[in-house]
């Protein structure tokens, strides 16, 4: 069939954005390179032109200059097309990104939606509040055997009130036993010695002794 009919001719790709972008950036870079070619003549007629005087020479130099010129604002007008081109493309090329990415988010809300519904199914409220009941109930009876097992038993009865006097008495009992002997010891006790550590005194005894009472031996 192919050799009767011959094959077809093979479909191209539909137009990419971005390879339009690219090419377009590039027309536009040799431009710029075409302009400033133009910029450094037109520098050189300048140049020219200030050193020569009025007349016919100048004035075809000066011609040369101007179909430069004109040559130079052909271009930047190109240059300036292929750059709104250029401008318009990506604005273009950001919107379809933009509404991809949207599309991207949404779908993944919608198969976040599913899976949070398919989940919700196998969760029962009541089942969540009998279990919150069954733990109650399972702390209260905790607390119960707590208090039984701290329970105290084997205490006599005993009356609060006597309680109370007893209580009393033994406060009174505590005054009475506390001993005070130390107090007539320090004021029994004797006085500091007054002077300087070199002063010598003789006791009731007779005998030589220091400022703390201790006996001197006199030197042989």
């Amino acid at each position: 069939m192919n050799r009767i009919f011959g094959r077809g001719t093979p479909k191209a790709p539909p137009p990419n954005l971005t390879d339009c972008i690219g090419n377009v950036d590039s027309r536009s870079e040799s431009i710029d390179k075409k302009i400033a070619r133009l910029d450094a003549e037109l520098v050189k007629y300048k140049d020219q032109m200030k050193k020569m005087r009025d007349g016919p020479s100048k004035n075809m130099v000066k011609q040369k200059a101007m179909r430069v010129l004109k040559q130079k604002k052909m271009y930047e007008g190109q240059r300036d097309n292929l750059m709104q081109q250029s401008f318009n493309m990506e604005q273009t090329n950001y919107t379809i990104q933009t509404l991809k990415d949207t599309k991207t988010t949404v779908d993944a809300m919608k198969t976040g939606l599913k899976e949070m519904k398919k989940a919700y199914k196998t969760v029962k409220i009541d089942q969540i509040e009998d279990l919150q009941d069954q733990m109650e109930d399972m702390m209260e009876d905790a607390n119960d055997i707590q208090e039984a097992l701290g329970r105290s038993y084997g205490t006599p009865d005993i009356d609060e009130d006597d309680l109370e006097a007893e209580l009393d008495a033994l406060g009174d009992e505590f005054l009475m036993d506390d001993d005070s002997s130390y107090l007539d010891e320090a004021a029994t006790a004797p006085s500091i010695p007054e002077g300087l550590p070199t002063d010598k005194s003789t006791n009731r005894d007779g005998i030589l002794v220091d400022e703390f009472g201790l006996p001197q031996i006199p030197a042989t």
